[in-house]
């Protein structure tokens, strides 16, 4: 396959967790923020498990812990601190930055050398993030700011370890690893930290069969596909392609306003996007696939 089909079908998975906020908004209830995560990542996970039949080894129960809590349970849980205490444009932008730390880490772990055109293309992305998101009536809040980095790093953390140690199973198999894994550790986290949720009513039911089947099972699978296929920096910055469809739903859906600045923020994200798949290209023939890739894919 080409490295372009395999670019598209990674940058599917941010472009459908763009929904999340508007889901999560208009189907569920608030004040779970805990117990939502822990719904959706378990069933997603135990559903992949079902699916691939396929147990982690004890050699890698270590790592699918570790992978889901720096994917999953850290990262989701962080995000919610930075959701709830800075304006949603605050939080997005510095999770933007994301990509920019995705390409340092591949350097210490990876050995993948940093390219100073990718560290612009992933610049420029904040950058135009912070245009399409972040209003005048922006606060900072130092918790909220420290959660949001946090987060960032949990997440780059783990799309770089998720390159360094592939496992000799398909894409479905390593995301229904990670997101049981996340799952079980978010669970209890939920139990303790929250009250029961109320009754669900059929809206609740389908908010979160999209956000576990579609927005978890689904996604995170062709993200962790594409993290074995792709470069680190390459895959990482596709992550900006989540705020652009929040945006774009939010204008379709609800009726809400896209200034003039919104939309050059969005189009200087869709740039950064675009450069960075050019100068993270790997040097050689662009059809030969990276090693760890290879071994990677399923016969």
């Amino acid at each position: 396959m080409s490295r372009t089909f395999d670019i598209l079908l990674t940058a599917l998975a941010p472009a459908v967790w763009g929904s999340t906020y508007l889901v999560t908004t208009e189907t569920l209830p608030t004040g779970y923020p805990v117990t939502l995560a822990a719904l959706r990542a378990l069933p997603a996970g135990l559903l992949l498990l079902a699916v691939t039949r396929c147990l982690p080894p004890r050699a890698w129960l270590g790592r699918s812990f570790l992978l889901g809590s720096l994917n999953f349970a850290v990262f989701w849980a962080l995000l919610f601190v930075a959701a709830y205490r800075l304006p949603g444009g605050i939080a997005a932008t510095l999770g933007a930055i994301q990509a920019m730390m995705v390409i340092f880490m591949a350097r210490g772990w990876l050995g993948t050398p940093i390219r100073a055109g990718a560290v612009a293309a992933a610049a420029t992305g904040v950058l135009g993030v912070a245009l399409l998101l972040v209003g005048p009536e922006a606060r900072l809040d130092p918790v909220g700011i420290a959660a949001g980095l946090g987060g960032a790093a949990s997440m780059a953390a783990g799309t770089v370890l998720s390159r360094k140690w592939q496992p000799p199973v398909s894409a479905l198999g390593f995301a229904g690893w990670q997101l049981t894994a996340g799952g079980l550790i978010l669970l209890p986290l939920a139990l303790v930290l929250e009250p029961p949720l109320p009754p669900l009513s059929v809206g609740n039911l389908f908010g979160l069969a999209w956000l576990g089947l579609v927005g978890a099972a689904a996604t995170y699978a062709l993200w962790f596909r594409g993290v074995a296929r792709l470069e680190p920096g390459a895959v990482s910055i596709l992550g900006m392609m989540s705020p652009v469809t929040a945006v774009a739903l939010g204008w379709v859906w609800l009726d809400q306003s896209l200034s003039p600045i919104q939309i050059i923020g969005a189009v200087i994200v869709l740039g950064s996007v675009w450069a960075g798949q050019r100068v993270n290209r790997p040097n050689g023939d662009p059809h030969i696939a990276h090693p760890v890739a290879a071994r990677a894919r399923p016969a």
